[in-house]
């Protein structure tokens, strides 16, 4: 990068500076936001026009870290972004924003103008729903929104068009969902199942990751030796389920048993999402359940898990307060969702009421080291929908080589429900219903940053698309959409939002 380029880009306290004193001059500022992966023409002609409106340009980039387009993306990192746009004549000045939207750069740089293309103009086809914050924001500072309006294109489209960012395969997979649902009906869609009412039961875990750097192998054991550097704590288990479940509908109810020592409950009350209601049951003589992982820092790799929890059955007593409530209170409810980790609450007696009594049942029934063999789905007499891995699903069926049609098949006939649904990793999801039949989809994740909690946000919002009456095809589509975000997101750090799900559906179906 030459030195003329290399002094456009300036930190955003020092470019906030140089607005200043350019503004103090009498000149006027037009700021233009973005993430500017692929410049293409319909950049180059929206930055002629919106420098028209003013004397200086300066253009800002959303920072790598905050860019949630989904896996891949940027393809080019925020240097090479920021050196790109330096280098065009028009631009005079460009700032890299650590944030995900404009707002607070706005209102740190206080431009006179803040440009926008013409198809931000109406501000209820902006999926965001960042535009309006945007303009607030330049109109807090005293300048003004303007739209460019000229010709368009789409990076997105350009970049699933010409890049080969997804295999053959997967491109005519996207290519025929988006004929059959165009991303409005999508967001329609989803947009309707906000009112279903959903009770999430299920055991509460807090995962905990222990943060090291290897050291050496030990002189005196046959070991390596890792040092620690930090830890964090995320609410994992039903509490994910349930964050997730509260990305996409509106009222969101959760039962679950804690440890009467060491409890956790201030920790957890204080993760899970505003829209939840918690009904918290306590379990005498031990802590609420913790999966510590001593994690490689920087690769992100699990080096060894410690486990502290009680996995036999709740006694009768706190089985007796969990039956009575749910007697009272599950058939107010449209949709029940069971996250059973096999780690105690889920009894048999509780089993029976919740596949009695709800009117609509989704059930993933999980297998880890603690439970392997003995926590298959075909415990359920009755689910309307069921959410497994594929091993999971071989483990029900006692089959470990056999195509997974048959077996699916099997397992949906014993348990009687509408829908089955197997998520496979690198491989995407298989479902099968009756009336639907079979139906694959592909993974549209080529990198993994933690897999851990990604089929826990896959199930969270395929069962509310599947109880709101969605085609089998185009949960599936969903699921595996929610499913490549969650693998980009260490553990449970957050749950897979749904502005971000639009935005990345809305960039896959640009094929």
């Amino acid at each position: 990068m030459d030195d003329k380029t290399s002094k456009k880009i300036l930190p955003l306290k020092e470019l906030a500076q140089r607005v200043q004193d350019i503004k103090n001059k009498g000149k006027k500022v037009v700021q233009c936001h973005g993430v500017f992966d692929i410049v293409h023409l319909g950049h180059i002609r929206h930055f002629n026009m919106a420098k028209k409106e003013g004397d200086v340009l300066l253009v800002t980039l959303t920072a790598d870290r905050y860019v949630k387009r989904g896996p891949g993306r940027p393809i080019f990192n925020e240097q090479l972004r920021a050196e790109y746009l330096a280098s065009l004549s028009m631009v005079d000045h460009v700032g890299i924003v650590s944030a995900d939207t404009a707002t607070e750069s706005i209102k740190a740089l206080k431009p006179d103008f803040y440009a926008k293309g013409v198809e931000y103009k109406n501000h209820k086809k902006d999926v965001t729903g960042k535009i309006s914050e945007e303009e607030d924001a330049i109109k807090s500072v005293g300048g003004k929104i303007v739209y460019t309006d000229d010709i368009t294109f789409s990076s997105s489209q350009i970049i699933n068009s010409y890049l080969d960012v997804f295999p053959q395969r997967t491109a005519r997979y996207l290519q025929a969902i988006e004929k059959r649902y165009p991303i409005e009906f999508i967001i329609g869609s989803i947009e309707k199942l906000k009112k279903l009412k959903v009770l999430v039961i299920g055991d509460a875990i807090i995962d905990e990751y222990h943060y090291c750097l290897p050291m050496g192998k030990s002189s005196k054991e046959h070991l390596v030796v890792n040092r620690y550097t930090s830890e964090e704590m995320f609410a994992g288990g039903s509490l994910a389920t349930a964050n997730n479940v509260a990305s996409v509908c509106g009222q969101v109810d959760l039962v679950t048993v804690l440890g009467r020592e060491n409890s956790k409950e201030d920790f957890i009350r204080s993760r899970l999402a505003p829209n939840i209601r918690p009904r918290f049951f306590f379990r005498p003589d031990t802590n609420t359940i913790i999966k510590r992982r001593f994690v490689g820092e920087g690769s992100n790799r699990k080096l060894f898990e410690i486990c502290f929890m009680k996995d036999n059955d709740i006694a009768e007593r706190e089985e007796s307060q969990i039956v009575r409530h749910l007697e009272k209170v599950i058939g107010n409810y449209d949709l029940v969702v069971v996250s059973d980790f096999g780690h105690g609450l889920l009894t048999k007696k509780i089993i029976d009421l919740i596949c009695a009594k709800a009117k609509y049942l989704a059930v993933n029934a999980q297998t880890n080291s603690a439970n392997i063999g003995f926590n298959m789905v075909t415990k359920y007499p009755r689910a309307n929908c069921v959410c497994i891995d594929e091993l999971e699903l071989r483990f029900a069926a006692h089959d470990k080589f056999s195509d997974l049609r048959p077996l699916a098949k099997s397992i949906y006939n014993q348990i009687g429900c509408d829908h089955i649904i197997a998520t496979r990793g690198p491989h995407g999801s298989f479902c099968y219903s009756r009336k639907d039949g079979y139906h694959e989809t592909p993974a549209f994740a080529y990198r993994v940053v933690d897999p851990i909690g990604a089929g826990d946000a896959f199930f969270a919002f395929v069962a509310p698309c599947f109880a709101g009456g969605m085609p089998q095809e185009l949960a599936s589509f969903i699921g595996n959409a929610v499913g490549s975000l969650a693998v980009q997101i260490v553990c449970n750090r957050e749950p897979v939002m749904m502005v971000d799900l639009i935005k990345f559906m809305t960039r896959l179906l640009k094929c």
